[in-house]
């Protein structure tokens, strides 16, 4: 009876729990432990540890009894490479291993012998090697996992060398059908394409219009690049290796402005309409802190893509200051099934395009509007009107007031609301209060005119926000204060990662009201899993009791930089991070989590 009774615990109930609350469980008793660990954890085929970035010793105690992995994602933030050496396995089909800020490229090697069956490899590593011992690991992992159909490499630092994927073009199997490479010299790039051509020779540098068939070896549908300069030379190569494509994402960082013969032009973007089955295309260019940009392509360029592209079910353009409402209006009326749309740093773009947007896209689900400072609330307006959103991104757009919240108030499906730098109000938030609209992401970083009572307005009128609600963003807000976080503490029941960086009359008060928000008497609200208090200034030493065990039980990563915390890394680390091993502590002013910045920092060791 006692057996029964455990198989219908293991096959009934705790199979259905994810890892933590499997852990939680496991404390509980000795009888439950056992039905963790012999009844869950053998069955086990995925799990997926990125939230979190464990220790060694923590990583060796989940995974003991995992005997059945095909899929393992891991956070190595903190792992080094004896650790990681232990998980793998030929039993692994698919690995991804995220923030490796402390493993050398030998980790490849080891990949390539003890994971000959890999179908799906994704790595995020840090410039630790030179180029030379770098490409010669990645051969022999290569050469070792002659199965791969997704590969993606992605090499993060200062001054990264792009030529570290040099030699991959040799070495790539058949079998692959998505690549990303991170970062990649055009040159190469091209050099790369060629691999995919039957005959093997590559292409002339005379002549990139000779377009030869591809090789029905290989059946690459999606490829993913981050070059130095994005070309005509190189698109044509592209399309001209890979017509089948489904799938190209393409951003390029020049360090100078490009030679006019060697920059993007109308050339490249009509030779796009040879990949015939291309649903999904992204060209941008970023340059930190230099104006340099797409300065050859205007509406004209837009018009051929359009034309030449018309299965298009999402578009990401970015540093496209030439092209005006004609051209991006062009792809939204040609692109019937269009279905995400994102616009950065397009300066002249308006309201105008999306004057007859629910007749020509209404199968419209991701809307992402980046630093276009023309777009104003009449565009949102006509973007409530695409009932199928789900996203609406107009951060920085600065022109956006109270006036539209009624409209994105009627969106039924919308999820994410990015209103960063705003010109919404304390009214407006009334809006989005009262309002069924089930968001479960907000951001209203920097909008300087909502204060207290607007987050009052927000999440005291009973709307679905109160109970959806999960990732609140209310960074570099001066009109926050410990009412506002007092508010969130007693109505978000559902929040599980918070923002307060620069909110410079957060006190004490508000760590002590999210500490005890857990064990409130009504119950009911999940645990905060990231809290970002950076340059929070008025925050004191006191409140180091209320971020110590045992509150703040589930959370995973907190950031700390430039509070009064920062002085004290040791003693803080000590006290917080006792008997959570699996919590982050970040100084160095990292968004939620480090997904941009960890290459750069290592974190505290406990």
């Amino acid at each position: 009876m006692e057996e029964v009774t455990r198989s219908v615990l293991a096959e009934e109930i705790l199979k259905r729990l994810d890892l933590e609350n499997l852990c939680s469980v496991a404390c509980v008793s000795t009888t439950l432990r056992s039905a963790v660990v012999s009844g869950v954890l053998p069955s086990l085929t995925s799990l997926d540890l990125s939230i979190f970035s464990p220790d060694d010793e923590t990583l060796n105690h989940v995974l003991r009894g995992c005997i059945g992995l095909r899929s393992l994602t891991l956070n190595c933030l903190r792992l080094n490479a004896a650790s990681v050496r232990e998980v793998l396995g030929p039993h692994l089909r698919e690995l991804h291993l995220l923030r490796c800020s402390l493993l050398s490229s030998t980790v490849l090697t080891s990949i390539g012998i003890l994971c000959p069956n890999l179908r799906v490899l994704s790595l995020e590593m840090a410039d630790l090697d030179s180029p030379a011992v770098f490409q010669s690991n990645l051969t022999q992992m290569l050469n070792g996992c002659p199965y791969l159909e997704s590969l993606q490499l992605n090499i993060r630092g200062i001054l990264v060398d792009a030529t570290a994927f040099q030699s991959v073009r040799f070495s790539l199997p058949e079998t692959l059908k998505v690549l990303r490479l991170q970062p990649l010299l055009e040159s190469e790039a091209i050099l790369l394409m060629n691999r995919f051509k039957v005959t093997g020779t590559y292409l002339s540098q005379a002549d990139y219009t000779a377009l030869l068939s591809p090789s029905p070896s290989f059946t690459l549908q999606s490829l993913s690049l981050v070059l130095d300069l994005i070309s005509d030379r190189l698109i044509i190569a592209i399309t001209g290796s890979l017509p089948q494509l489904v799938k190209l994402d393409l951003e390029d960082r020049p360090e100078k402005e490009p030679f006019p013969d060697s920059d993007l032009t109308y050339t490249g973007l009509q030779a796009l309409g040879y990949c015939q089955q291309l649903t999904s295309l992204s060209l941008v260019r970023t340059c930190y802190n230099r104006k340099i940009s797409f300065k050859r392509i205007n509406d004209m360029g837009i018009f051929l893509l359009s034309e030449a592209c018309k299965g298009l079910e999402s578009v990401r353009l970015g540093g496209f200051p030439k092209v005006s409402d004609a051209g991006f209006a062009s792809l939204l009326h040609s692109c019937r099934n269009l279905k995400k749309f994102e616009i950065r740093g397009a300066f002249l773009l308006s309201d105008l395009a999306f004057h007859d947007v629910t007749g020509s896209s209404c199968s419209l689900q991701e809307v992402k509007l980046s630093t276009c400072p023309l777009i104003t609330s009449e565009a949102v307006k006509k973007l409530g009107l695409c009932g199928n959103l789900e996203v609406l991104d107009l951060g920085s757009c600065k022109s956006i007031s109270d006036s539209c919240l009624n409209s994105v108030s009627a969106l039924r499906k919308l999820t994410s609301l990015n209103l960063a730098g705003a010109d919404v109000t304390d009214s407006g938030m009334l809006a989005l209060g009262k309002s069924d609209v089930p968001i479960t992401q907000l951001s209203l970083r920097g909008c300087r005119r909502v204060s207290d009572r607007g987050i009052s307005h927000l999440l005291n009128n009973e709307g679905t926000i109160t109970k959806t609600l999960s990732t609140l963003d209310l960074g570099h807000m001066p009109g926050i204060s410990d009412r506002a976080i007092h508010t969130i503490t007693h109505c978000c029941k559902a929040l599980t990662e918070l923002s307060i960086r620069s909110c410079f009359h957060v006190t004490d008060s508000s760590i002590e009201s999210l500490a005890t928000r857990e064990r409130q008497a009504e119950g009911g609200s999940k645990q905060l899993r990231k809290l970002n208090v950076h340059n929070c200034v008025s925050l004191t030493t006191g409140a180091l009791r209320w971020l110590s065990k045992p509150s703040f039980a589930g959370l995973h990563w907190l950031g700390l930089g430039q509070t009064r915390f920062a002085g004290r890394k040791e003693t803080v680390t000590a006290t917080i991070c006792g008997h959570r091993p699996w919590l982050t502590l970040c100084f160095d002013g990292c968004e939620l989590g480090c997904y941009d910045g960890w290459e750069f920092h290592t974190p505290q060791r406990h």
